[in-house]
């Protein structure tokens, strides 16, 4: 045998593992990166009846997609454990509806959801439980009209909890001459939605109703009309309501009179330091709220500081100001769309450069086993002597049952990119929503996509 034989045996040997090792580890990253984009494309859920807490079997179900507007995406019908799946086309946010005794119910799913669960109930024509908390009216005066935002607090404590649906949901008066231009209605959580009121008919004159539905929890209802205006008016609510808190506000410059028999307090509200702010609290049915108004003068958005929601009757936030609160259009260009594939190919390098670190921390191993004179490891021991792998990337033993899906233990890299991908999921959401200016929307938007594009530059430097 050659002299030199053992030495080209032991290179040789040396060689063919780190092959295996890099090998081993690329394919790795390429099968999580394959099961990623796989998992990303089945959307599964089940829809549950809250009422009676069974599957709601049979309930149809409709996949929106939010990316070019809202598009309906496919259509399906839950089975009778009230399961659903979709398969995605994209990995823009989508959103679930299930109509459910000819209600709506929905349940946002943003990038990278796999699994929803929606929650229906059972609708009826009356549903005990459910009370008017709070009727707030803005006043703005000048050039011979004034204009009225009328809010509405409504919460649905239904035990169990139903929906109330009916065509008579929240009635309202508006003034003689008075125009309605704007209304809408808005669940928690939920975007306000275009709502438009319903005359009651010519035996009940100037009154109107919402035919929108009570579900549990809190309910707004906004309303916006014009009114002629000489100088001075005498404004009669007409609630039709027992209420926690009736609420006036009008700029200072205007000049604000209870009627005889009506008590109002004043009320100092720190979102809205321009205006007079008159309070009734606890008011029974039928009783008096008249008042009169005498002056001009216009009234400064409400601050976000002064708002409050604890009995659902602060005044007017600017998520839900009709005009103020409707945010873009619903099919305004997803800003997901021109950074989808950066993303997964950012996802695709982090993966990849992490399979060749490993490897050269395996060389790096090999090469001090070797300086130091240690052995050669017997292939039997082969299992043992893994690259030291990240729990996400370790190799799974034929002989060892399959690990139950756990949430990996991401890169720094992945972590900044995944963070990126939700924050501007959630910008949006909060920009359709009116929860955020344009100014503060285009300012935060600009800042996500330069650190985005640096965190992509990184990754590729790296790679």
């Amino acid at each position: 045998m050659h002299p030199q034989s053992p030495v080209i045996l032991r290179e040789t040997f040396f060689v063919s593992r780190r092959i295996y090792a890099t090998s081993r580890a690329l394919l790795i990253a390429c099968i999580l990166l394959l099961a990623f984009l796989a998992s990303a494309q089945t959307l599964t859920g089940t829809v549950k009846n809250a009422t009676n807490g069974k599957p709601a079997g049979g309930d149809e179900v409709v996949l929106l997609s939010l990316g070019q507007g809202m598009e309906e995406a496919g259509r399906t019908k839950a089975d009778a454990k009230g399961n659903f799946s979709f398969k995605l086309d994209g990995q823009g946010p989508h959103l679930v509806r299930v109509i459910h005794q000819e209600v709506t119910y929905h349940r946002m799913a943003p990038p990278g959801t796999t699994s929803v669960e929606v929650q229906v109930y059972d609708v009826g024509k009356k549903v005990e439980g459910i009370e008017v908390v709070a009727d707030i009216m803005r006043f703005q005066a000048g050039n011979g009209q004034i204009q009225v935002e009328r809010t509405f607090a409504v919460n649905n404590n239904s035990k169990p909890p139903r929906t109330q649906m009916n065509e008579h949901n929240l009635e309202f008066y508006v003034p003689d001459g008075a125009q309605i231009t704007e209304a809408q209605a808005m669940t928690a959580g939920g975007q306000p939605v275009k709502s438009a009121p319903v005359p009651e008919g010519a035996n009940a004159k100037n009154k109107y109703a919402f035919l929108f539905p009570l579900r549990p929890g809190e309910t707004r209802f906004n309303v916006i009309y014009t009114a002629p205006y000489t100088g001075s008016i005498n404004i009669d609510p007409k609630s039709v309501y027992s209420l926690e808190h009736f609420v006036a506000i009008a700029p200072k410059s205007m000049e604000f009179s209870a009627a005889p028999g009506a008590t109002f307090q004043i009320a100092p509200y720190p979102g809205q330091p321009d205006a007079n702010v008159e309070v009734a609290s606890n008011t029974g049915l039928g009783q008096a709220l008249a008042f009169k108004l005498s002056g001009e003068g216009t009234l400064a958005a409400p601050a976000e500081d002064g708002q409050t929601s604890q009995s659902g009757g602060s005044s007017a936030q600017a998520e839900s100001r009709p005009g103020g609160g409707l945010g873009p259009p619903i099919d305004a260009p997803d800003p997901l769309q021109k950074y989808r594939w950066w993303i997964l190919g950012g996802f695709a390098a982090v993966l990849i450069v992490g399979g060749i670190f490993v490897a050269s921390r395996q060389q790096a191993a090999n090469r001090a086993a070797r300086s130091s004179g240690k052995g050669l490891p017997s292939l039997e021991e082969d299992d043992d002597y893994e690259p030291a792998e990240a729990p996400a990337t370790r190799a799974v033993r034929v002989s060892e049952p399959r690990p139950q899906p756990a949430a990996p233990r991401a890169s720094s890299s992945s972590m900044l990119l995944e963070g990126l991908k939700e924050e501007l999921f959630q910008l949006e959401v909060e920009h359709k929503q009116g929860r955020i200016s344009q100014q503060e929307y285009e300012s935060a938007k600009s800042a996500l996509d330069q650190t985005l594009q640096r965190a992509l530059k990184r990754e590729a430097q790296k790679a």
